[in-house]
């Protein structure tokens, strides 16, 4: 893997991110299809990965506020365990508008990375079973590899099994 810096107008919060605290990162461009429902599935498939090594952002309502949640494309978010993992009662998807608003992303680009502000962050403990993993660099067709302990650094993360089978 080698230190990515912007080129082609592919920089982006989470790049600027990755490239100030000197972590080795590989960007990975595909084109995205402007029908896509399923962003993660889009790009898994569009760059042949296996859906449990490519990662979604997700944010949800806790008592706190809000909070980031990594999981596997190929599943979903286990909304008691990530509430459980934030020590709080009950966990809720938030608003897409809001999250728009909060993260500087929009829906389908969210990276765990470079938001607007910085939010609790949970990443499901599969990210450690592999030597890298892949995440929206910040906008749709466009991912993110970096070491899966480089994401819990940045993102100052607690790792908890909160995905569950799809």
């Amino acid at each position: 893997m080698s230190k990515s810096k912007s080129k082609g107008g592919q920089g982006t919060p989470a790049t600027v991110a990755l490239t100030q605290a000197k972590v080795d990162f590989t960007l990975h461009p595909y084109e995205h299809d402007a029908n896509a429902q399923a962003y993660g599935e889009e790009a898994a498939d569009a760059l042949g990965l296996p859906y449990g090594q490519i990662f979604k952002t997700l944010v949800a309502e806790v008592e706190d506020g809000l909070a980031v949640a990594v999981v596997p494309v190929a599943g979903k978010l286990d909304l008691k365990a990530f509430a459980a993992a934030l020590g709080s009662k009950r966990a809720a998807m938030a608003d897409a508008a809001k999250v728009e608003r909060v993260t500087g992303y929009v829906v389908g680009g969210i990276s765990p990375l470079g938001q607007r502000k910085r939010l609790p962050t949970v990443i499901d403990a599969s990210a450690l079973d592999f030597a890298t993993i892949y995440f929206s660099a910040g906008r749709r067709g466009l991912q993110i590899e970096t070491a899966p302990a480089e994401l819990v650094r940045l993102t100052e993360a607690i790792t908890a099994p909160i995905g569950k089978a799809g």
